[in-house]
């Protein structure tokens, strides 16, 4: 579907890019100059309501670790030249907030100051992000989970999204204006199943304000101006929308979604690139899950947090680690972010800027914003696969950051049978999609059931059998014929 308020044609677009600089250079753009930039190209993002722009503001790199030369607030200020419309910063990237604040008091967008701009503010969607797991302070510790943040005398989830807001809004000591929101709140980086279960914590289990519960039956009370917890006494309501992220884990990803029966989940920022099948991957996996339930869907880790180019695979620590050029020959950063905007489900992605220069062919922003223009569909199979193919010869270990070894294609899980209905949860693919499952007694095919993205846990896969069946398989069979069988004990 083409934008109506997008002038030029896709074909022209990837004309745009570092390798040919001809077609830039005759736009005449400086200094990260916009007023020839046409406008973004957007998608609907999810069953949110909201058009968003196919480039998103990371909140790291120089908005983080920012170099000595940089002006961060400079960049927030140009995205916002451009007409992009999704921001990201989170409590965990040092002073992202605090830039975001020095930008957004030059947009006048801080709520209560003369100048106030409402209808910019409610034009653009801004996220933040809190990695504390509890919804109240002081909880035990737990294996296996983590729960923390950049900020002094933060204890709590709760804590986080005001401390988000004061530095965004407010005056960075505790303090936000009346009117001050953040569009969406993601539980960053779930790394473990066992975080999962500490964020239900209060749903699943009995809420008892005077007791343990996890962050999202917290997060709740400040999304709707509810205080079932007593964590929201004067019952404000200071976020529009709930949601996660995840680098590692597909498996823990899969749950955390499939475990919502409470209408809680609306986002999830996802790591994709083109080395997501070096790994147990998120497109065949997580991703269409989160789709299915319509949830607005932001990638993220495009360039591998620059393992893709100057660094070795860790997390970026310093000014230093910022990646500043517009990819490099071997490759481009324009496929990579075209293959990423072409994964089936992606609304958005978010991309740290380090720089942006006088000179469009070096200024980040703008080419990154070309890059951006892309359809849903606007990439072949065979297109992807051989970028699949450059990234994996290139850089073959720059997803650290995904924890689970690619297994293939996995068998379908937890097999039950009741009343002579067989029943399991979803497989998890492996660089195909999955197709269909088949039910083997002794041996005989006696049916099929088609895949489609398992939406919640309480409704798994099933297939109804005759009376005294014998010994019952289950194969997941992906599109290439692979299968991978589990038994009925």
């Amino acid at each position: 579907m083409k934008n109506k308020k997008y002038p030029v044609s896709r074909r022209n677009f990837i004309k745009i890019s570092a390798a040919t600089t001809a077609a830039v250079s005759a736009m005449s753009l400086g200094a990260c100059n916009t007023e020839k930039v046409p406008a973004p190209m957007k998608r609907p993002f999810g069953k949110l309501g909201f058009d968003v722009t196919t480039l998103g503001l990371g909140g790291q790199a120089s908005i983080q670790w920012t170099p000595e030369d940089v002006v961060p607030e400079q960049i927030i200020i140009k995205a916002f030249e451009l007409g992009i419309n999704y921001y990201d910063t989170s409590n965990l990237y040092m002073k992202s907030q605090l830039n975001f604040n020095k930008a957004f008091k030059q947009l006048n967008l801080i709520p209560g100051e003369d100048g106030y701009n409402e209808e910019l503010r409610d034009s653009i969607w801004l996220t933040s992000k809190t990695a504390m797991r509890w919804g109240k302070p002081d909880w035990p510790e737990r294996e296996g989970v983590n729960n923390w943040s950049q900020g002094e005398n933060v204890r709590c989830a709760v804590d986080d999204v005001k401390r988000s807001l004061t530095q965004i809004f407010g005056n960075g000591e505790g303090n936000y204006p009346e009117g001050a929101y953040l569009n969406m709140v993601l539980c960053h980086t779930l790394n473990s199943p066992a975080e999962v279960d500490v964020l239900y914590e209060g749903l699943e289990t009995p809420l008892n304000p005077d007791g343990n519960f996890g962050a999202l039956v917290a997060l709740r009370d400040l999304r709707d101006g509810t205080n079932h917890t007593g964590m929201n006494p004067k019952n404000e309501k200071l976020i529009r929308h709930i949601g996660f992220s995840g680098h590692a884990h597909p498996p823990a990803m899969m749950d955390m979604i499939q475990r919502d029966e409470y209408g809680i989940l609306d986002g999830m920022l996802v790591s994709i690139n083109a080395n997501d099948k070096t790994k147990m991957n998120m497109q065949n996996n997580v991703i269409p899950v989160a789709e299915a339930k319509g949830m607005g869907i932001i990638g993220m880790k495009v360039f591998a947090d620059a393992a893709m180019y100057h660094k070795e695979p860790r997390w970026s620590q310093t000014p230093v680690d910022v990646f500043r050029k517009i990819g490099t020959p071997e490759l481009p950063s324009k496929p990579l972010i075209e293959y990423s905007l072409t994964t089936p489900g992606v609304h958005t992605l978010i991309i740290g800027i380090g720089h942006i220069d006088e000179d469009s062919m070096k200024c980040q922003l703008v080419q990154n914003f070309y890059a951006a223009q892309i359809e849903p569909d606007g990439m072949s199979t065979d297109e992807r696969n051989k970028i699949e193919v450059q990234a994996a010869k290139i850089k073959p270990e720059s997803n650290y950051f995904q924890a689970v070894e690619n297994r293939g294609l996995v068998a379908p899980r937890e097999l039950q049978i009741n009343d002579n209905t067989i029943t399991w949860q979803s497989a998890f693919a492996g660089d195909e999609p999955i197709s269909h499952y088949e039910i083997l007694v002794d041996g005989k095919l006696v049916g099929k059931v088609d895949h489609k993205p398992q939406l919640l846990k309480s409704e798994p896969f099933s297939f109804q059998i005759e009376k005294e069946a014998g010994k019952i398989l289950i194969a997941a069979v992906d599109f290439s014929g692979n299968r991978a069988e589990a038994k009925l004990s």
